[in-house]
């Protein structure tokens, strides 16, 4: 099944506020992935389910020719803003529209495990991979402990009841279970690290915008409203407002580095 047209839609509908508000949330990570990979001149890399482009950006910095593909038409447009001369397309990541062997980095974050078919989503990533090359795929930390989870935890009941036994986002932050999950999609899982990092906030709205901005975030309120999503988030963003009404949140990702 593949999940561009719904994906799209969500993921599209506040673009502007995910690549000003929350994108950056995740810069901590991007940087670490790319420093991982030694990312330089040289480098091609795709990030798969790209989002505005920011790591496709902070990888360009580095020197490397970017590539990028995600659901969202109105994601890619801010990507081609940020970095016109990467080649951002619209499109499914159960099928890349690139040849074998394109890239030395291949990196997803947050984004193989939304696929309709993860497997296959993996298995395009080592296909388009070339021999010796390093795929990334990011999801979010062990919850235990996490501030973050609460703000994620705030969506679950806005949201329509999901299908008996499906995953739920912190499916994934296990490591035997995310290393399982590569290697079902024909990958060598390698090296596990974490990223530790913070959400930051200039004031609440700040925060709305940016928590609102995600697919996940736009479904809830499609479904359950607005009023309903900013008195459930008001309330979990309370306990991480500062003295000057800022608001500082710590998240953890997890990232695993597989071969094809």
């Amino acid at each position: 099944m593949q999940t561009s047209e719904t994906n799209g839609r969500l993921w599209g509908a506040r673009a502007r506020n995910w690549a000003e508000e929350q994108e950056g949330q995740c810069a901590a990570a991007f940087r670490t992935a790319l420093d991982h990979a030694g990312v330089g001149p040289g480098t091609r890399h795709l990030d798969v389910g790209c989002g505005a482009g920011m790591a496709a950006a902070l990888s360009a910095a580095r020197g490397a020719v970017v590539s990028g593909i995600d659901a969202a038409e109105a994601l890619l447009a801010i990507a081609r803003e940020r970095t016109p001369a990467g080649d951002f397309r619209q499109g499914d990541i159960e099928a890349l529209p690139f040849p074998d062997d394109s890239f030395n980095l291949v990196t997803g974050f947050n984004a193989f495990q939304y696929a309709g078919d993860a497997a296959q989503a993996l298995r395009e990533a080592g296909r388009v991979a070339k021999p010796g090359g390093m795929i990334v795929i990011m999801t979010w930390g062990e919850p235990a402990g996490m501030e973050a989870s609460a703000l994620v935890g705030a969506l679950k009941p806005l949201l329509p009841a999901p299908p008996p036994g499906a995953p739920g986002p912190f499916a994934l932050s296990d490591e035997a279970a995310l290393r399982g999950f590569v290697a079902a999609g024909g990958l060598i899982p390698g090296v596990v690290f974490d990223v530790q990092t913070h959400w930051a906030y200039p004031d609440e709205a700040t925060a709305l915008r940016g928590l609102g901005s995600a697919g996940v975030a736009v479904r809830a309120i499609e479904h359950s409203g607005e009023a309903a999503f900013v008195t459930a988030h008001c309330a979990a963003l309370a306990p991480f407002r500062q003295p000057d009404g800022s608001f500082r949140v710590a998240a953890r990702f997890r990232c695993l580095v597989a071969a094809p």
